[in-house]
């Protein structure tokens, strides 16, 4: 096989091949161990030396199909709680062979008014979702990080005025360092952006009132009267290891009283404005300069999805922009280039599976797989509770459940270095995924759940393989 024009009528056919594939694999998923190492001995068959002569579309695509199925990680089914990672819901996964199907070039008008209407739609719709205002600009990311970047972007492109500087156009030099300060919830991918950035990642000011991170709002007041000139903060909505919030509201008026830019990182936990029970949690951040989420997360649309949105639109072309770009669209305008408001300019065509999700199942299907995550995570904190093996190290306030094992007889100083062989061993058995943090000092799980497939029976489960291969573990 050589130039693959030769192959153009097998297109069709490869296709059929992954769907015949899928029927099956979709089938057996929600009952998959989440990894199966048997699968592992196939990895080898991926490598070899680049082939001079190719072995055809259909043997290739079959061979990657035989492949992937045994060897991948199952992180799409119901227990993979081992990362904030969600599935992908029927629509959404049928919109994405769509969006490859079609393989539009998304970051200018011209080149797709398709897809830059539905990421115009889109945006719209999750504002809508998530209470932000209408007028908020916005922008879709291939991840919460690049989210974060996207905000984080905006707000140096604000500071840094105040100081007389253009840095898009000239840079960060002369400029004194950014002030950014957190609580302790900060996460490593809002540090990452200021790395990206050149604000430096370990710059950030963490102000926090305990070991757990929770954030001193006396003390912050005070560093930001400290500050010669404007400051940067970011809130974060939904910690990785408790589901515990800043309170963003309290952290909008400090930031109105000391002209700073107010930067939420929520990730996972913007959803919780999805629903009545836990909308508080999330209450002023309407008022953020800067919000950033994830959609493979907690909206369940396949890697990779973020999204961002800016309180003053015209700072997206102004941080992102090229020469003689277009900062600010008229009201009513449709033709967009989006590679202009946000870090990439190679961009696919992520809005077609949030668009076809959000279609589909709407403001109360999105609200109904909130509750009963919601619903899940109270019902895996009573099973730990009642469990005399196991402690529960924080509240249950959203999707995250953090505990350890702590059966009687065992010493403190011996809890660290048996959760970790714990995680470790969880990791192994595959069975379901669950490994460890370090929380308040202690290693910890903190399995999350945010995947549509998940059921009463997964969290059951999680429990009785924890205190199985913990009792094993214990014994070894």
């Amino acid at each position: 096989m050589a130039d693959p024009l030769h192959e153009q009528d097998r297109a069709a056919d490869a296709l059929d091949l992954v769907a015949k594939a899928a029927r099956g694999y979709l089938d057996a998923l929600p009952t998959l161990p989440v990894h199966d190492k048997s699968g592992d001995d196939l990895l080898d068959q991926l490598d070899g030396a680049l082939p001079d002569e190719g072995c055809g579309t259909l043997d290739a695509v079959n061979e990657l199909l035989t492949i992937g199925t045994r060897a991948a990680t199952h992180s799409s089914g119901p227990r993979f709680f081992h990362f904030v990672v969600g599935g992908s819901t029927p629509a959404a996964q049928a919109a994405d062979w769509v969006t490859s199907l079609l393989d539009q070039v998304a970051g200018l008008w011209v080149a797709s008014p398709f897809a830059t209407r539905a990421e115009t739609v889109v945006l719209r719709w999750l504002k809508d979702l998530f209470g932000l205002p209408a007028s908020y600009g916005g922008v879709l990311t291939p991840s919460a990080t690049f989210a974060n970047l996207t905000g984080l972007a905006c707000a140096r492109y604000w500071w840094a005025r105040q100081h007389g500087v253009d840095v898009t156009v000239d840079g960060l030099a002369g400029l004194p360092r950014m002030p950014v300060l957190s609580s302790g919830y900060v996460h490593p991918s809002s540090r990452k952006a200021l790395q990206i950035l050149g604000c430096g990642r370990d710059t950030v000011q963490v102000i926090a009132r305990d070991d757990a991170g929770r954030v001193d709002l006396a003390a912050m007041d005070r560093a930001l009267a400290a500050i010669d000139g404007p400051a940067v903060l970011i809130g974060n909505a939904g910690d990785v290891n408790t589901g515990d919030f800043d309170p963003i509201a309290e952290l909008a008026d400090l930031a109105e009283r000391h002209g700073a830019w107010l930067h939420v990182d929520g990730a996972f936990g913007l959803f919780a404005a999805v629903s009545p029970r836990t909308a508080h949690l999330v209450a002023g951040v309407d008022r953020a300069d800067s919000v950033a989420a994830d959609g493979h997360k907690w909206l369940n649309v396949p890697y990779e999805s973020g999204f961002a949105f800016v309180r003053d639109p015209e700072m997206l072309g102004r941080a992102f922009g090229g020469w003689n770009a277009r900062y600010l669209e008229a009201e009513g305008d449709v033709d967009i280039n989006y590679n202009s408001l946000g870090p990439e300019s190679s961009r696919r065509a992520r809005a077609l599976p949030i668009w076809a999700t959000l279609r589909a199942y709407g403001r109360q299907g999105c609200r109904a797989m909130v509750e009963r995550h919601l619903d899940l995570a109270q019902r895996l904190g009573r099973l730990v509770d009642e469990a005399p093996d196991l402690e529960l190290l924080a509240p249950v306030q959203l999707c995250v459940v953090c505990f350890r094992y702590r059966p009687p007889g065992v010493p403190e100083a011996d809890l660290d270095a048996l959760n970790e062989r714990l995680g470790a061993a969880l990791l192994a058995d595959g069975r379901v995924f669950a490994g460890t943090t370090v929380y308040r000092g202690v290693t910890a799980l903190r399995p999350a759940i945010v995947n549509w497939r998940t059921t009463e029976a997964d969290i059951d489960l999680l429990v009785s393989v924890v205190r199985e291969v913990a009792s094993d573990t214990l014994g070894a």
